[in-house]
């Protein structure tokens, strides 16, 4: 189809000329996602079909409790302190944005009225503003209004860099004002086509001002509800364990009719996935498992059982291979992994370039992941517009062999390569996950076939994806040389997903390693480009520019996708659940419920 084509169909839509449905399913007939050609006509303007799940109880309460695993246990309750998924969960149950993306790429208003659109005067001609209504009649679970009060807040909090939040990126290049007790306007500095980001899924969540308020700025650390959270969500804070149990108990008050179902609930961490997922799969003893990353045949077999059935959701997540650009054991201004530091080995392209061919993806996505993973070269590979069709991937130990002779890499006696009285030996670290151990082995033998000497380390994945600036051993600080794990795409959209290799989101000391770009490569070519996107109104055009960013990092080797993972999960088959691709798995936890 070509340009002029795509934008005829979209004014028929605009005009009411073309449903909506048949706009989606001639898209969808052509390649695209329906997400994907939804997400067309929200950069167009067009008011979004607002989703109607089937939801069938019709009081709230008295479905008992709902039991679920999170084998890495959340560590905190604070989403804007959440740089891992387990913390944006357990943050969920509680706290909630004004919208989320069910798994059509649809937005679904939350806690506000309706989704901003053209046609109800909610977006701006110029692209330049977003204008929220707020629902009214919302509580906290301490019985006070929220109101647009609660909203400003949020932002002032976000943005303030002494917060030190994961969320700055989304928030401090916009400015929000009320415009009434139920109304926020969110302004942005140039026309964005992708205004959904403040305030939208699992990023967005707010906080109230009344208990925030005294914690801003560099006590943002000290607010006693970063642990004893006070949200609007469906479920109130009971207790919390990091670590190990996140417990809430209904709330009576909830804003949506007849919800929620269950009238507690419990999110245990700890453990592996495997027994996460025998849990509820073979025994039955829980009613959901999160992030079921098993060998497919084990699945397969604990299916068989008959208790519960894995989920396989499509997604825009990655498994990928990142590779250290700074030295991560040398401290430099009382900084290790310091910008002004490089890796003796990885600051040559050659050298990463061989460690690409050496991760053999088709031995990994046929032994290991099966249904559940697919071979890539891409780090960005969903909705299928933004999947770059320029890169390649290739399973070669000579050639990777050829290329560290060429930079100098000598064998030595022991079969070690080495340079300048230098040994290639490398700290390869990852979580503790039963499927990420056989992918690094599957790695290292490669790399010992190529001499270079590997060393694994495993850490607990509690530890690994928690954001403790105390702890050495998390993902954020990255202090060895090479490390593997899952990012996932909340949205469906590339702009939030490919700002992880901006140079302003380098993790350091002093944004308390919460910074997104944690392998710490830098590229103003790259900068300048995405922020050109940011403000690219004609999606076309825009999809082609995140596709060059795509094709700068993966083919600079900057890190090395490997498995495009679709999201796993494993569930009672009773249990009734609205699955996203695109958000959290708790982002629409008040339609959950359990059949008879």
């Amino acid at each position: 189809m070509h340009e002029h084509e795509l934008r005829e169909l979209i004014e028929n839509v605009r005009e009411g000329k073309l449903a909506r449905r048949t706009f989606v399913q001639q898209l969808v007939s052509l390649g695209l996602t329906a997400p994907m050609a939804s997400m067309l006509l929200t950069h167009s303007g067009i008011a979004q079909a607002q989703a109607n799940p089937t939801y069938k109880p019709t009081k709230r309460g008295g479905g008992g409790p709902l039991k679920t695993l999170w084998w890495q246990g959340a560590t905190l309750l604070q989403p804007h302190f959440a740089n891992g998924t387990k913390d944006q969960e357990g943050s969920r149950i509680f706290y909630e944005p004004l919208a989320v993306w069910d798994n059509d790429g649809n937005l679904v208003p939350i806690l506000a009225a309706e989704i901003p659109s053209r046609e109800n005067g909610g977006l701006a001609a110029d692209g330049k503003s977003v204008t929220w209504k707020l629902k009214r009649g919302v509580t906290w679970h301490d019985g006070k209004p929220f109101t647009a009060d609660d909203c400003v807040f949020t932002w002032e909090y976000a943005k303030d860099p002494a917060t030190a939040a994961v969320t700055i990126a989304v928030f401090k290049d916009v400015v929000v004002t009320k415009v009434d007790t139920y109304t926020v306007k969110v302004a942005f500095q140039k026309p964005t086509p992708f205004w959904a980001t403040a305030f939208v899924a699992a990023e967005g969540m707010i906080i109230p001002k009344h208990h925030f308020g005294a914690y801003t700025g560099a006590k943002s650390r000290d607010a006693p509800a970063n642990l004893k959270p006070v949200g609007t969500g469906p479920y109130k804070f009971v207790d919390f364990k990091p670590g190990d149990m996140v417990r809430g108990e209904i709330n009576t008050s909830y804003h949506m009719p007849n919800r929620p179902y269950f009238d507690s609930i419990e999110m245990k961490g700890g453990g592996d996935a495997t027994s996460a997922a025998r849990a509820v799969l073979q025994t039955g003893e829980y009613d959901y498992a999160w992030n079921l990353q098993v060998e497919d045949e084990v699945l397969k077999r604990m299916e068989d059982g008959g208790k519960g059935n894995a989920h396989i959701v499509p997604s825009g997540d990655i498994e990928f291979l990142m590779l250290s650009f700074t030295d991560p054991f040398t401290e430099v201004d009382g900084e290790r992994s310091s910008m002004k530091s490089k890796h003796f080995a990885f600051n040559d392209p050659a050298v990463r370039e061989a460690m690409a061919l050496l991760a053999d993806r088709k031995g990994i996505q046929e032994f290991i992941y099966g249904r559940t993973g697919v071979a890539t070269s891409n780090f960005m590979n969903a909705p299928p517009r933004f999947r770059s069709p320029n890169t390649k991937w290739e399973f070669n130990v000579d050639k990777a062999s050829a290329l560290l002779e060429g930079a100098g890499w000598k064998k030595g006696a022991d079969g070690i390569r080495e340079k300048g009285g230098k040994k290639m030996k490398l700290v390869f670290q990852t979580s503790v996950n039963g499927i990420r151990q056989k992918e690094q082995a599957v790695i290292k033998q490669a790399c010992q076939k190529a001499g270079v000497d590997v060393e694994l380390k495993s850490v607990t994945a509690s530890v690994f994806f928690s954001s403790d600036v105390a702890n050495p051993d998390t993902y954020g600080k990255f202090w060895c040389d090479m490390q593997m794990y899952t990012t996932t795409m909340t949205q469906p959209d590339a702009e939030r997903f490919m700002g992880q290799y901006l140079t302003e989101e380098i993790s350091s000391k002093a944004n308390k390693w919460q910074g997104r770009n944690i392998v710490r490569w830098s590229n103003p070519e790259y900068d300048k480009l995405y922020h050109a996107a940011e403000g690219e109104l004609d999606p076309v055009k825009r999809a082609t520019m995140f596709i060059r960013m795509n094709d700068m990092v993966v083919n600079d080797h900057a890190v090395i996708p490997l498995i495009s993972r679709p999201r796993v999960r494993g569930a009672s088959t009773k249990l009734v659940t609205s699955l996203s691709g695109w958000d959290l798995d708790f982002s629409v936890l008040h339609n959950w419920y359990r059949e008879a």
